[in-house]
């Protein structure tokens, strides 16, 4: 049996992200066009960054390395319901990050099991050859040291190819899958050559292009508090451990090319659903590659929304996570065509 090792966080980071007066008092408008002389060094493990919920440790063996995967069990402030949802954070996140989705599914009676993914957050940040089946074995082993036998599972960005393998590989686990603008809709392999993550110098990130990375995420109004996932990315980099955390961010990045999920799709029973924001600037013609995964599923929906970005769940939080919730209570022995 794996040991759970429990630790408590303070609420502030919650605060300050979800409370918009709160973050219009701390962040300008617009980020400026430097780093922040006042910003510094974040350590590799978000040790001073507080999460909104008591966080725990599942301990691993992988690779022949001990590994710790950081993970909150949020548990439901509304009537339960009985359902329990694994979320899957995207690859410039982890679980936090996505606090008020968690409380708002909290609020509607669901169990939320939240993890940081090994190479993510407070989890641990081995240079290993990640990959998705990987993931998708740890998600499995947290489920079974938890004695969870169905989970409806819900991923966004690179979390919505994550929770596409562990669909494949364990359909007797789950009950609904979302994929919330997911990337890697297609074989990058077909075209563009492989790139050796040890064939360059590691250089760490600068603040123009993590600042850019972000920008990305929002065709329309930047989100002032959403500096402060900028400034945790921008700290690190300034760590005396970057090296490390930068070749880990290479081999994960490698995950979309060498592992690809483009073929996990038709092998999917469960019932899914495909949604997102259609202006999604991390994925040129979003709409049409996304429309080409629900094709692919056998039992899908699609739901898109016009002029929203990469991250609805920032952009438009009531609808988003009204439709995902009208989703997540539908029978999931019902045509996923059915549950709206």
């Amino acid at each position: 049996m794996n040991v759970i090792v429990k630790q408590s966080f303070l609420v502030l980071i919650l605060l300050v992200l979800s409370s918009g007066s709160l973050a219009a008092d701390k962040w300008p408008a617009e980020p400026p066009a430097e780093v922040p002389a006042d910003w510094g060094p974040v350590s590799a493990n978000f040790e001073e960054i507080d999460y909104p919920y008591d966080v725990h440790f599942l301990k691993l063996r992988r690779f022949d390395q001990d590994m710790n995967m950081a993970y909150m069990d949020v548990q439901p402030t509304g009537r339960a319901n009985g359902q329990t949802i694994f979320w899957q954070h995207g690859m410039n996140f982890y679980s936090e990050a996505y606090t008020p989705t968690l409380k708002a599914l909290a609020e509607e009676g669901f169990r939320i099991i939240a993890v940081d993914r090994i190479g993510y957050g407070k989890s641990s940040k081995p240079v290993i050859p990640y990959n998705f089946n990987f993931v998708a074995a740890n998600m499995k082993a947290l489920l079974e040291e938890l004695d969870i036998n169905k989970v409806a599972i819900v991923g966004h960005s690179m979390g919505g190819m994550v929770v596409s393998r562990f669909a494949m590989l364990y359909p007797e686990s789950t009950t609904h899958v979302a994929m919330v603008n997911q990337i890697g809709l297609t074989d990058q392999r077909q075209s563009r050559p492989w790139n050796d993550p040890y064939g360059s110098d590691l250089a760490p990130a600068s603040y123009r292009g993590i600042l850019a990375g972000h920008r990305r995420y929002f065709p329309e109004a930047w989100p002032p508090a959403h500096l402060e996932f900028v400034r945790r990315q921008y700290g690190q980099t300034l760590s005396g451990e970057w090296p490390r955390l930068t070749m880990v961010r290479r081999l994960q990045g490698g995950m979309l090319y060498n592992d690809p999920v483009v073929y996990d799709w038709q092998h999917i029973s469960t019932k899914a659903l495909v949604i997102g924001g259609e202006e999604d600037g991390l994925v040129p013609n979003f709409p049409p590659l996304a429309q080409n995964v629900a094709d692919e599923l056998q039992n899908s929906a699609i739901l898109l929304y016009p002029g929203i970005g990469h991250a609805p769940q920032i952009e438009i939080p009531d609808q988003f996570h009204n439709d995902l919730v009208r989703f997540l209570k539908s029978d999931p022995d019902e045509p996923a065509s059915d549950w709206k």
